[in-house]
């Protein structure tokens, strides 16, 4: 009895451990930024945890794997990579029917918009995605107006050069008078210090990060309830091969830290890391300016067309733009209360 249970601790012990599945995620901002210290990196270890360790999840950061931010949608979509982190908005076009939640006034809050964007996904974004596993879409906390001149009015736009991160963005910029400069986020520091642009929108969390508030030293919002002027969607996708080849147990790790599951965190994640950038800026010396309603209602009036246009443009056989942007607004409201 001693022998065949010596045989079988041997035969225990010579098995091969329950193979590992390693996931590559390639994105595009620093590794202590807070998209990834604040999420990816926690995001990674909870599905590892989940997985009973049986995932890991190695991150590369600042495209250490090649190539542009654009391109990560293509890079995970081939099997170039596992995993991603980036912006729909980078691939302009590409993703029509998401850039409706980048439209001007949509925006309150992350954890409100994250969560809408989950209801919104279900109702139109289905198909958008066919080509990949969604683990999430959601937002930053806003986009303010960080520029090197002060802007109290509309008529303060008049002329200035400033980076969009997406046509949302610039939609709101052609409106107000300024010119929109379209580009990824790594190249905002070169573009201040040459001159080519006079400002940026971008939420505070990531300010610190490429040291804007060392560049330009005014952060421009608006009175009311939506006070900064739009959002950006962040979209984490998975490879959908790569995830269709995983065991049920592994699947069910990652659709447990996937959707609604994680959206309402990542929203109040972004709205905490908000936070030291605006701390940075208040060491910095930088000014805080609040536009008044009266000019805040100038301004969306003279957005109003550039919006009407674009959700034109965002129309498509069977997709009414104005229309998900009306239910978009809905949606948003009923995580807003």
């Amino acid at each position: 009895m001693k022998k065949l249970l010596g045989i079988a601790m041997l035969a225990a012990l010579a098995a091969p451990a329950a193979a590992q599945e390693t996931l590559k995620m390639h994105h595009f901002v620093p590794p202590k930024a807070p998209p990834s210290a604040r999420f990816m990196m926690p995001w990674a270890e909870n599905v590892t945890k989940a997985a009973g360790g049986k995932i890991k999840i190695d991150l590369y950061p600042t495209m250490q794997l090649g190539g542009t931010p654009p391109q990560l949608v293509d890079q995970v979509r081939d099997g170039v990579v596992d995993l991603t982190f980036t912006l729909p908005g980078y691939t302009a076009d590409r993703f029509p029917r998401t850039e409706v939640f980048e439209v001007p006034f949509l925006h309150t809050h992350a954890a409100a918009t994250a969560q809408a964007l989950q209801d919104y996904y279900d109702k139109y974004l289905t198909e958008e995605y066919s080509a990949y596993k969604v683990i999430l879409l959601y937002t930053h906390d806003g986009a303010v107006i960080s520029a090197n001149k002060p802007i109290n009015s509309l008529a303060d736009f008049k002329g200035m050069k400033i980076r969009t991160a997406n046509r949302g963005g610039g939609a709101f910029l052609r409106g107000v008078g300024a010119t929109p400069v379209g580009s990824p986020v790594t190249e905002i520091q070169t573009m201040l210090t040459k001159g080519v642009i006079d400002g940026v929108l971008l939420p505070y969390e990531i300010m610190p990060a490429f040291k804007i508030h060392e560049l330009v030293h005014n952060h421009i919002t608006l009175s009311g309830p939506q006070p900064r002027i739009g959002t950006s969607v962040f979209a984490v996708l998975m490879n959908k091969k790569r995830y269709d080849a995983l065991s049920p147990s592994l699947k069910k790790a990652i659709d447990d830290n996937s959707g609604r599951h994680i959206a309402k965190w990542a929203g109040e994640t972004w709205e905490e890391v908000e936070k030291p950038g605006m701390a940075m800026a208040q060491k910095a010396g930088n000014k805080f300016i609040t536009i008044p309603q009266g000019e805040v209602a100038k301004i969306v009036a003279a957005v109003r067309p550039e919006i009407d246009k674009f959700l034109a443009q965002l129309s498509r056989p069977g997709f009414d733009a104005a229309k998900a942007y009306a239910d978009a607004q809905q949606m948003v409201a009923k995580y807003s209360k």
